[in-house]
């Protein structure tokens, strides 16, 4: 069995780190920081918004996986791990702000509702509800 909303949802997951190691590598370049964040605020920022993408998107692919894994996953799996990664984006550029900001708390929220939505389908699912 082909797992095509996790497989497309790992593969835009990849992109997003992509995209992370080349907005702290720009930053290490420019900074001439070779190892750790040299003290830089944005380059610390930017290394935090990456760790944070990597410690939740790996829990809600294992989640998708395994609702994929299901047969449950329906319609609402793609678009739900579609915003979780758009969201994910949003939370990146507002970790560029030295302050609280919109982008950085939409992120924040999507992340934790996704992540709740799919542990609930989860129990759901294993519990033989749906």
């Amino acid at each position: 069995m082909i797992l095509h909303t996790t497989l497309a949802l790992a593969a835009a997951a990849a992109f997003i780190n992509i995209w992370h190691v080349s907005r702290i590598g720009k930053v290490r370049m420019n900074e001439k920081i070779i190892h750790g964040d040299g003290g830089n605020p944005l380059l610390m920022q930017r290394m935090r918004a990456q760790l944070n993408f990597v410690e939740n998107a790996l829990l809600v692919l294992i989640l998708i996986a395994a609702i994929d894994l299901s047969g449950k996953g329906g319609i609402w799996l793609p678009v739900w791990g579609g915003v979780f990664m758009l969201a994910r984006v949003a939370h990146a550029i507002g970790m560029d702000s030295a302050g609280p900001n919109k982008l950085r708390m939409i992120g924040t929220i999507v992340t934790m509702l996704t992540e709740l939505g799919l542990a609930i389908m989860a129990i759901l699912i294993a519990k033989a509800v749906i």
